[in-house]
């Protein structure tokens, strides 16, 4: 799982990984631009997205990263992507803005929703074959989906959730089947609306029912200190949140409780173009080791890093390997 120079003592913490998405390089941007005016087939747009998954898995070794993702080269939206591949949904034309100034096609429920075959296992499958470390499962999460689409169907947003749970446990369940180690289940959207807090619980635990692979959820944005007393509930075995732009002020939410999860600390700002240093992060993990045991950290950026260019991708990244390592030598001196 880790690097070779690593002993086995070392790899059970501060393991290193980052939350998903990678920044697409300039020939696969505008071969999709290309794509979408006709001039490229869909052969030739996969082919030169194989090619980034396996240059971003080779970063990621290189790096000495611990958990890999295959960066999602093949996705623009992550809810809208899962839309397009199942079964009642109408792609909407019309651009909605998100978050900052970020648009995507908001998807439309017009039906029941199914899923007809394996929509990531191909792409996990073929990272997987790049590498000797673990990569992770990627999928997006039944409430992110239905927040994020517009529901002409179910007669509620709690039916419409359960049904994307769905059709999400069967993916998760396939992505399993194939051998994924890590099933990361993302719902950003969790935080933005505490009040349906019990739903998101409810909707995620139908998709990680009966997994045995280690589960995930990734959430960022929205109102920490309301969802925070719920947090433990999420049936997965391992959250992952953004710290980093929050000054790592969320650690409160955690100081003094009994969290017995596995937290995936976010210590670099995804969100802007300076890069962090060694120390600066080193420091921050410090911090976070007197709320959370070292075992219990994974070590990573804020939130996917697709809006960064790709070099400043990668400093991200090297400053979250380097800082890791730093400290656990520290862990390990201490002994």
């Amino acid at each position: 799982m880790a690097g070779a120079s690593e002993t086995e003592e070392e790899i059970v913490m501060l393991l290193t990984t980052s939350v998903g998405s990678m920044p697409k390089p300039a020939y696969l941007e505008e071969a999709r631009k290309q794509h979408r005016r006709g001039e490229l087939n869909a052969t030739q747009l996969h082919a030169l997205e194989e090619q980034a998954t396996r240059e971003w898995i080779k970063i990621q070794e290189d790096l000495g990263i611990d958990i890999l993702v295959d960066g999602e080269q093949y996705r623009g939206d992550m809810a809208a992507y899962f839309a397009e591949h199942f079964s009642g949904f109408h792609a909407n034309t019309e651009l909605v803005r998100s978050y900052g100034n970020r648009y995507y096609r908001k998807p439309i429920i017009v039906g029941k929703i199914t899923r007809a075959k394996p929509i990531t296992v191909g792409w996990w499958n073929f990272a997987q074959r790049l590498t000797d470390r673990p990569v992770k499962g990627m999928l997006t999460g039944p409430y992110t989906i239905m927040d994020w689409s517009f529901n002409e169907y179910y007669p509620s947003r709690r039916a419409a959730a359960l049904a994307l749970a769905k059709v999400i446990h069967d993916e998760a369940k396939d992505l399993e089947l194939a051998g994924a180690q890590y099933i990361q289940i993302d719902e950003p959207a969790i935080s933005v609306r505490p009040s349906e807090m019990d739903l998101a619980i409810e909707a995620l635990g139908v998709v990680t029912k009966g997994l045995k692979a280690k589960t995930l959820t990734h959430i960022c944005y929205g109102d920490f200190k309301a969802i925070g007393p719920k947090l433990s509930k999420l049936p997965v075995d391992h959250i992952d949140l953004e710290f980093a732009n929050r000054n790592f002020e969320l650690l409160e939410v955690f100081r003094g409780k009994r969290f017995s999860k596995e937290i995936g600390l976010g210590v670099v700002d995804v969100h802007s173009h300076r890069l962090e240093s060694k120390d600066e992060v080193v420091a921050n993990l410090r911090k976070a080791l007197k709320v959370f045991r070292p075992e219990q950290i994974y070590v990573d950026p804020d939130c996917g890093l697709k809006t960064r260019t790709p070099e400043q991708a990668i400093e991200k990244l090297r400053v979250c390997v380097e800082a890791a390592r730093a400290v656990r030598e520290e862990l390990l001196v201490a002994v």
